[in-house]
């Protein structure tokens, strides 16, 4: 037979330069936009995340109840949510108001006790240096920049907390309705798999919360006995706050470390360095036996992994990346051993 030799015909038969350079131009373009669609919405999925914990914690508690009286299951979510709301309303008019009141006399001595303390230092060579170093305009400006943004993120946070209350009342109370609509989204030939997807996210995710609780409360209980001992003014209330800020691991000891401090300055620079020492104590009793204790009933994250997270998330999001960096982890192990490890040792 008679071969075509005919170039027009091979020119239809493989794309043109001009055609791969629009394929790749165009591909590039959609990824970019996808990418920035992503960066846009993050920030909401973490905060449906943040619903989602809160649901888990009161569908649990909820099953608590439940067992416990064998009442109608609305009856306990109804009693769950609201008694809920109710103790976090107390405790946060309770710091609230002993937090004013100790702020007011914080602003009134903090000077005092500022130049009592540098007088100290500059009794010695490294002392001068410290104080050199603190007060020079570098860290003045830096100190100053770094309050701005902490605060500014600070409140951005708390401006959300009431859109994540409302997510998490949702979830709570049809949580079947929601995980029901992500899996009709899937494919049919993949809606099993999906299912044990989220059995297996909310399984590990009520795992995480329960070790995290647990561990809070020890916090909580540790850090009253140890300023109550100390004689610390409001230990009660440093107490609480140290034992909700360890929600955030590794970075919440540091800032449950802050008022403290402050607060013991009224007192004296002895009594700061013990609430320091405390605090150090307590986070290593909690970072090496509690956590540790609560690992082994979870899935294995390292450490180094969890601080890695951390520190993007605290980047790119802010404070909700910062809170939710440790569950969100587990996510991502959770779907790469169910969607590519099994899919790759079967």
């Amino acid at each position: 037979m008679k071969q075509n030799n005919d170039p027009q015909i091979k020119s239809e038969d493989h794309p043109s330069f001009q055609k791969k350079v629009f394929i790749v131009t165009k591909t590039l373009i959609l990824t970019l936009i996808l990418l920035l669609i992503f960066e846009a919405t993050f920030r909401i999925f973490l905060l449906v995340l943040a619903g989602s914990l809160i649901a888990i914690f009161f569908r649990g508690f909820s099953a608590l109840i439940q067992r416990k009286t064998n009442w109608k299951e609305w009856v306990s979510v109804t009693i769950s949510v609201l008694s809920t709301l109710l103790i976090g309303a107390g405790l946060f008019w309770l710091i609230g108001a002993k937090v004013q009141d100790q702020m007011a006399q914080l602003v009134q001595t903090l000077p005092e006790t500022i130049e009592n303390a540098q007088a100290r230092l500059n009794n010695s060579t490294i002392g001068e240096i410290i104080v050199d170093r603190v007060s020079s305009k570098s860290s003045m400006d830096k100190a100053q920049v770094f309050a701005g943004q902490f605060f500014q993120s600070s409140f951005g946070v708390f401006g959300d907390i009431y859109v994540v209350l409302f997510i998490g009342i949702f979830f709570t109370i049809s949580p079947k309705t929601y995980t029901n609509g992500i899996v009709q989204l899937i494919p049919v030939r993949g809606q099993q798999k999906a299912k044990d997807v989220l059995d297996k996210l909310g399984e590990q995710l009520r795992k995480w919360l329960k070790g995290k609780l647990f561990s809070m409360f020890v916090v909580f209980i540790l850090t009253a006995i140890g300023l109550a001992i100390l004689g610390m003014p409001l230990w009660l209330v440093l107490a609480l706050l140290a034992g909700l800020i360890s929600f955030i691991p590794n970075f919440g000891p540091i800032l449950a470390l802050i008022p403290a401090v402050l607060v013991a300055l009224l007192q004296s620079p002895t009594m700061a360095a013990l609430v320091v020492g405390l605090y150090i104590l307590i986070q290593f009793i909690e970072s090496n036996f509690i956590t540790t204790l609560v690992q082994k009933k979870l899935l294995n994250m390292p450490p180094a992994l969890i601080i890695i997270a951390q520190l993007l998330m605290g980047v790119l999001t802010g404070g909700w990346g910062l809170i939710l960096a440790t569950p969100l982890t587990v996510i991502v192990i959770v779907l790469v051993q169910k969607l590519y490890l099994k899919d790759r040792q079967s």
